[in-house]
């Protein structure tokens, strides 16, 4: 999906206008990124979180000479999924705490 797909899907929901579709996407992104740039996180329940994780300076290879390059520390977006949003996408797997307590190895032998 597009960013000009999700603008469609809004103007679609309700009597809207193409235009007033794309301030209302452009909106939510420009929040997102503003609360990123500001060292916030942004949690929507159910669907999941944003956050910033740095990541420590490297040094890195040139895979096309080989040479290695340092690479600087950075801020980088981060996006963790809700539980509600992994089982949607995954409707038929059991997460690890759905799981029977009881597996069978670790109980005394009978």
């Amino acid at each position: 999906m597009t960013k000009a797909d999700l603008v469609e899907e809004v103007t679609q929901l309700g009597d809207l206008t193409r235009r007033d579709g794309e301030v209302i996407v452009d909106t939510i992104f420009d929040s997102v990124i503003g609360a990123l740039k500001s060292g916030d996180k942004i949690e929507i329940r159910g669907f999941g979180s944003f956050r910033i994780r740095q990541r420590k300076p490297r040094v890195g290879r040139n895979p096309k000479t080989g040479e290695k390059v340092d690479v600087p520390a950075k801020r980088v977006p981060y996006f963790k999924p809700s539980k509600e949003l992994r089982d949607l996408v995954n409707p038929g797997e059991k997460t690890s705490a759905e799981a029977p307590a009881d597996s069978g190895a670790a109980g005394p032998a009978a």
